[in-house]
């Protein structure tokens, strides 16, 4: 329908959307003493069983590596995002709950709630935001913004075979002060 020239143009418009909502540069990332935190950083999920065109129930795992800012300098920080989906499928993930524990090298932590998400799939690029609160650790009590963009890891053929196990993405977390 749009012509190869037309998906591109698609694709670059959700990606520069995207970035120009999700990205700061690393050395943006803050983390104040009264708890706000920014973070960029790379996702490996898995979903359980895998996505297929049927929407089904599926466990998402993801495991996270962050750059986030601390008292005026960068410190890495990994995350463990889990998440049960009630119907999944390879064009939508539905429900935005979920728990993400962050652990910045500095020794702090934060625990997340996610209660709601925005889901989108363009041209093959997934976009998720994701809003939810920190119950403990560094930034506790503070609302949250979780962005996820990124493109499945397998062709989108495998839809119709064994399914999509899981994908790569990059991820933003701010936790708002």
């Amino acid at each position: 329908m749009f012509g190869r020239r037309g998906v591109a143009v698609a694709l670059g418009s959700v990606m520069l959307a995207g970035s120009s909502l999700v990205w700061a540069p690393t050395g943006q990332a803050t983390t104040g003493e009264e708890g706000s935190v920014g973070c960029v950083g790379h996702s490996e999920s898995r979903y359980d069983p895998p996505l297929t065109l049927l929407p089904g129930p599926t466990h998402v795992h993801a495991d996270i590596t962050y750059t986030c800012g601390a008292r005026g300098h960068t410190v890495p920080a990994t995350g463990s995002f889990n998440s049960d989906a009630p119907a999944a499928s390879c064009v939508a993930v539905s429900g935005g709950s979920g728990t993400e524990a962050v652990r910045y090298a500095d020794g702090g932590r934060s625990l997340i709630v996610y209660d709601s998400a925005t889901t989108l799939r363009v041209a093959g690029v997934l976009v998720v935001i994701q809003r939810g609160r920190v119950i403990e650790g560094r930034g506790q009590g503070h609302p949250v913004q979780r962005t996820v963009t990124g493109l499945p890891r397998e062709l989108p053929t495998e839809c119709l075979t064994s399914g999509l196990q899981g994908g790569s993405n990059e991820v933003q977390l701010e936790i708002e002060a």
